[in-house]
């Protein structure tokens, strides 16, 4: 259904009229610059393009009390030095006789994209305003925002639309205090946020930005905090905390709208946050929240600081959005302790109020202000910045801005090799048959050495997959799907990795689930990790070989997932995926859907799934319009996993947490 992109160049009015130091940063250039980048990339003539519109006194009042919409709405008519008298009745808040206007249209455009999603014009969105909006409280403007664009969505989408379930995810490097404290007592609403907190020591300053801040009445443990307590937090760190805390809460709660506060001060670059997270991390936090409530996902701009962060940011936020692969992350994927004491004690608070949480060890971990590195990484900068009272010098731009990885989708994104005539019946229009074949010579080449490979069906089955995956791995096709005969199947993925791993692929991941064995012949080099899901019992042979029982619960099998693939794979880092649903798989369409949707996260989305001929034409055309980039079906409010689920991951995690760290979710205690 497409993009909406939402913008007024009128939101580029307010600036600051006298010199500030704290407020300099918030200026009209942060949108120029994210606009202008989207035009030079071709990616806003993608989208649909939505010009804002005003809220409405009563759509501002859904959150913000009368006397202080007017209360703003004079300063229209104030000269420079009342509106600087009233600046400084705020925390960290510059007026201009714009500002009333602006932020009408900041807010007004968070309403457009959400009434845009949930009336089916779009599929998402991401609107591009200033002023920001998640600190504004009821009665107060706060860090630079005026009316809380986010929140009057979140309220105008349960008002117009009679949604009851709504996450907020704010990525931002500040606290969002504006939206938890609007929603802390309300079920309906899961707001989720990390943040530099630095033990209380950094803005906003309030001790209720902890892990322990979970909400108060009807709404305890729909308030989830996630406190930094250093600087220097990179990629490796922002994706567990989404694999090990946000997800599994997100998937309980089963969202029917995700919006996101988009502050992209949490990036490589910024002055604000002084983190480590390249761009390429928010194309993968995006891709992550797209598989939760069918995909329809809003975000809104927050902070965002260094331009040239600011605006590559963006870029990988809008074109996730549009469905195009996420770009492979950069940098050593090991979260450092100070990442996982945070994540650990966000998981502790939590566990009273969610089962996903309940049967896994969240014992808290005593955590104390440290002035070690980060594991892996050079010393974060030192504390400071604006917000920090306490400036700092801005970090110099990294490398890894000099050369932005904004990788274009090839033209043909998903490319079936299927033999079923009625095949076509349930496929997106744009994904291709393929009509080609590898040559006759080169295919018995490869058959030769499988006796189940000699019968005519499953020869003409593997010259189509040898096709396609040459396709792959040229770059002219995104993603594949290819059967086989159920005979054929161990046989044709044998070939299919040996293919891969010679004519290109340096690191492979193949996730086979049912009765599929390791090929033997298949070599020990650490190029290959072979994760089965569907085995006897749970082993971990090496940290290139696993196997685990399918989960018998929806629960169990999201555990699985979030808890085991995804935590492998992101520290594998492959650079071509092989999804093999094998004889006795065993799994349902919307859960194979949703495994291949995440997996399409790695590896630049280059996912090959391999089914047998005798599938169902459904689970096909699900899986090939979850790999050209729309979303899987949801699940429904997940069940608990079982206790023998819960066994065989806990005891996995155990055996491979000391290989890949990603799939640490507590610091490793030193006596």
């Amino acid at each position: 259904m497409g993009t909406a992109l939402v913008y007024h160049e009128d939101m580029t009015a307010t600036r600051l009229l006298w010199d500030d130091p704290e407020c300099e940063i918030e200026r009209p250039e942060r949108l120029t610059a994210a606009l202008d980048r989207l035009r030079q990339r071709g990616l806003e003539q993608r989208c649909l393009r939505l010009s804002a519109r005003e809220a409405s006194k009563a759509e501002l009042g859904l959150v913000h009390s009368p006397e202080y919409v007017s209360l703003v709405r004079k300063t229209q008519v104030l000269g420079e030095e009342e509106l600087q008298a009233l600046s400084g009745q705020f925390d960290a808040i510059y007026f201009h006789p714009s500002t009333f206007h602006c932020a009408r249209l900041a807010a007004g455009a968070g309403l457009q994209l959400v009434d845009a999603v949930l009336t089916g014009a779009v599929q998402n969105g991401l609107a591009l305003v200033r002023p920001p909006g998640h600190h504004s409280q009821r009665a107060a403007a706060n860090g630079f925002c005026v009316f809380n664009n986010v929140a009057i969505a979140a309220a105008h989408a349960k008002q117009k639309h009679g949604l009851h379930r709504i996450l907020i995810v704010d990525w931002d490097v500040h606290h969002g205090q504006g939206i938890q404290y609007l929603f802390e007592d309300d079920p309906s609403v899961l707001y989720f946020s990390w943040h530099r907190y630095e033990h209380g020591r950094f803005w906003p300053f309030l001790r209720e930005s902890d892990a322990d801040a979970v909400g108060r009445g009807q709404g305890l443990g729909f308030t989830v905090n996630l406190p930094w307590n250093q600087v220097g937090m990179g990629n490796a760190d922002y994706v567990a905390a989404f694999l090990h805390l946000l997800l599994p809460l997100a998937f309980e709660f089963d969202p029917e709208l995700v919006l996101v506060s988009a502050g992209f001060d949490s990036a490589i670059g910024d002055p604000e946050g002084q983190m480590q997270a390249t761009p390429e991390c928010f194309a993968h936090l995006t891709h992550l929240l797209q598989v939760l409530a069918g995909g329809r996902v809003c975000a809104m701009l927050e902070g965002g600081y260094h331009l040239e962060s600011l605006a590559e940011s963006v870029c990988m936020t809008v074109q996730t959005l549009l469905g195009d692969p996420a770009p492979p992350l950069s940098g050593l994927m090991v979260p450092c302790q100070s990442a996982l004491e945070s994540i650990q004690s966000a998981r502790a608070a939590q566990a009273p109020y969610w089962k996903s949480l309940q049967l896994q060890d969240v014992t808290p971990v005593p955590t104390s202000p440290s002035t070690h590195s980060p594991e892996g990484r050079p010393p974060p900068l030192l504390p400071g910045g604006p917000m920090c009272k306490a400036a700092a010098p801005a970090p110099a731009p990294s490398s890894l801005l000099d050369q932005p990885c904004l990788c274009p989708a090839p033209s043909v994104r998903t490319t079936v090799a299927l033999t079923a005539p009625d095949i076509t019946l349930v496929l997106p229009p744009d994904v291709i048959q393929q009509e080609g074949s590898a040559l006759r010579e080169e295919t018995e080449a490869w058959a030769r050495p499988h006796e189940s490979l000699a019968r005519e069906e499953a020869l003409t089955a593997l010259g189509k997959l040898l096709y396609l995956l040459d396709g792959m791995l040229d770059g002219q096709v995104n993603s594949g799907i290819a059967a086989t005969p159920a005979s054929a199947a161990a046989a044709t993925l044998d070939v299919a990795i040996q293919r891969g791993l010679s004519h290109g692929a340096q690191r492979l991941l193949c996730v086979a689930l049912g009765q599929l064995d390791r090929p033997p012949d298949l070599a020990h080099d650490g190029r290959t990790l072979w994760l089965n899901i569907g085995g006897k019992e749970a082993a971990a042979l090496s940290m290139f070989h696993v196997s685990t029982p399918l989960p018998v619960m929806t629960g169990g099998f999201l555990s699985c997932i979030l808890g085991l693939v995804l935590p492998l794979a992101y520290g594998f880092q492959p650079d071509l995926v092989l999804v093999a649903l094998g004889p006795g798989h065993g799994l349902q369409g919307p859960h194979a859907a949703l495994l291949a949707a995440m997996l399409r996260g790695l590896a630049g989305g280059r996912v090959l799934a391999l089914l047998e001929e005798d599938s169902t034409p459904q689970l096909a055309g699900i899986l090939a319009r979850v790999l050209r980039g729309e979303a899987p079906p949801s699940l429904g409010p997940s069940s608990v996993a079982s206790p023998e689920d819960v066994q065989a991951l806990m005891y996995l995690r155990g055996q491979l947490e000391p290989q890949w760290k990603m799939l640490q979710c507590r610091p490793h205690l030193v006596a």
